[in-house]
């Protein structure tokens, strides 16, 4: 499937997708998609892309990649939206327990080396073991321009190294726009988020790069 994705025009489709709506984008790509998901980790305005996905189909997978080291709040606005939104969630946590990992390394800064495995133990390899469990052809994320610099170099429809169809329906939104979103939908937002492998928020954990 990846092969087919790699041979659409992604430059004439993000010409075509100017000025749809998110829901409009989402509609499309479920188009062309025999295998979609979304991916969450429930952070702040993580509820726009869950909701304007289900709204087009309900029954979408949700992957959830729970670090195990979210905050008390994030823990109760996930369980807040997969039950007011229906939400069909995959949950995928890392192989080793925060406990473990906490007696052998704690929270690495980002200048340890052993930054990069804690790195790929809580995020990266969950997260890939759930792509190579469900082998999707459309990834829905939450993804804007503004927040890192590789992410100001794609658009709302792009390719993922592994020729998966990464679609951001939100991509050139603002926070007041999307706050506004929240607000006409009546949709609530969390705020108190934690992400122990980026340390800056501008930081690539190596998901999307």
């Amino acid at each position: 499937m990846g092969k087919i994705m790699r041979n659409l025009d992604i430059e004439k489709i993000n010409l075509e997708l100017q000025g749809k709506t998110p829901e409009q984008i989402i509609a499309w790509a479920i188009s062309v998609a025999k295998k979609p998901l979304v991916t969450t980790n429930f952070r702040p305005y993580e509820v726009a892309i869950l909701f304007a996905c289900t709204k087009v189909e309900q029954d979408l997978k949700v992957i959830w990649c729970d670090t195990g080291y979210n905050t008390p709040q994030t823990y109760k606005h996930a369980n807040e939206l997969i039950n007011s939104l229906g939400l069909n969630v995959h949950l995928y946590v890392p192989e080793q327990t925060s406990a473990y990992r906490d007696s052998i390394m704690g929270i690495p800064q980002i200048e340890d080396p052993q930054h990069a495995i804690f790195t790929k133990q809580v995020k990266l390899e969950p997260f890939n073991r759930a792509m190579q469990e469900h082998k999707p052809d459309v990834w829905f994320t939450n993804i804007r321009s503004g927040q890192t610099a590789f992410r100001n170099s794609i658009d709302v429809v792009s390719l993922s190294k592994d020729g998966v169809l990464k679609v951001s329906p939100f991509y050139h939104w603002t926070d007041e726009q999307l706050d506004a979103y929240l607000e006409e939908n009546n949709l609530p937002n969390e705020f108190k988020y934690f992400d122990p492998t980026k340390v800056l928020s501008n930081r690539e954990c190596g998901l999307h790069s």
